[in-house]
């Protein structure tokens, strides 16, 4: 549920958001602004992290290593493409 805040904004830059989005679209404009800002703080933050995005536990299929894990993929790809040709003859 959206809740006000009261915030204050100089005249100048006021002027600037209501010409590109009109005295009714500041709310909105600013809403979607603060979003993107916060967005883009988040990724910052945690390009700027020492934690790792990878965990190897989240990621048991690829325990073989990452060229097995595709080379599993490509045989189930063409065991699946072999099933389907012979289906319709």
């Amino acid at each position: 549920m959206p809740r006000r805040a009261h915030i204050l904004l100089p005249d100048d830059l006021l002027r600037e958001i209501d010409a590109l989005v009109g005295p009714r679209g500041r709310s909105a404009f600013l809403v979607e602004t603060a979003r993107n800002e916060v967005r883009r703080h988040r990724l910052l933050q945690f390009l700027q992290s020492k934690d790792p995005a990878w965990k190897d536990e989240n990621h048991p299929e690829l325990s073989g290593g990452a060229g097995n894990w595709v080379r599993k993929l490509r045989a189930e790809s063409e065991a699946s493409r072999g099933r389907k040709k012979r289906a319709r003859n």
